[in-house]
């Protein structure tokens, strides 16, 4: 019996440390990066895209940088993975994978979307038809360095309200990835719209005639991160019923989240 207790007690004890040991972080000489996918999304009740992979092209003393597939690093699933873009608002987002990259710089990355593409209005269902080419993954520059020892979360924001477009006569809505990606939520725009009657409410920033968009959540919070450093005004556009609001000179700086006057909306 005492044999027995003693062995128990050493396997324990060898458990115990191997815990100790594991850590979640990068292998060595390596730096996680961390994928995150978030939404600025359209005036639709859901908009689900099947993802396939994320696709990756990193530059390190080893690498080649040509554009060759063979160099570049793909994120799986186990399947395909549908995902609804207005789950992804308001400062949620969803994990679509980890990955260690040796010390250098992540040049770009493609999302690879799959054919099973929808959105749902007033109950009905409404096909997304998507190009072939964007099919094969849109590019997208990030140019971002990233240092052995370090974790990293790369952000790939998914603005459903440009990707969406009618085509012409035919009636067609096709699916056009209008997409940005950023490394770090370094610094961005965080703010409450209220009452929560006026929703969907969408919120623009606006700088130098470039607009960033997103739609508060179901507490009306919204989180608008990826966001150059510089001055911003904000727009609040609700439903028909109440009136749009304004907010200027909202200043970000660098490696902060600027927290904004929460904004309380009129009826019309």
């Amino acid at each position: 019996m005492k044999a027995l207790v003693k062995s128990l007690t050493l396997a324990l004890i060898l458990l115990a440390n191997f815990a100790c040991n594991t850590e979640d972080g990068p292998s060595s000489g390596q730096a996680r990066v961390n994928f995150y996918l978030v939404d600025a999304p359209a005036d639709f009740d859901e908009v689900w895209i099947e993802v396939l992979a994320v696709r990756v092209k990193a530059d390190n003393e080893d690498s080649e940088m040509n554009e060759d597939e063979s160099t570049w690093k793909e994120i799986t699933f186990e399947g395909s993975r549908s995902i609804n873009l207005l789950d992804l608002t308001g400062g949620n987002s969803l994990l679509l994978g980890s990955e260690d990259f040796p010390e250098g710089e992540i040049d770009q990355i493609r999302l690879m979307l799959g054919g099973n593409n929808y959105l749902m209005k007033n109950g009905e269902r409404f096909e997304l038809k998507t190009p072939s080419a964007e099919q094969s993954g849109l590019k997208i520059k990030i140019d971002e360095v990233i240092e052995a020892g370090n974790t990293y979360e790369l952000t790939i924001d998914f603005d459903a309200a440009k990707s969406i477009v009618v085509a012409g006569n035919s009636g067609n809505i096709i699916l056009k990835p209008v997409l940005r990606a950023y490394l770090e939520q370094s610094q961005g725009i965080q703010g409450q719209v209220l009452p929560l009657d006026a929703k969907p409410v969408q919120v623009t920033a606006t700088r130098n005639g470039v607009q960033v968009n997103t739609f508060t959540d179901d507490n009306g919070n919204y989180s608008l991160q990826g966001l150059a450093p510089g001055t911003y005004d904000l727009t609040f556009t609700p439903n028909d019923r109440y009136n749009p609001a304004t907010s200027t000179g909202i200043i970000v700086e660098d490696d902060k989240t600027t927290t904004a006057p929460s904004v309380t909306l009129t009826l019309k």
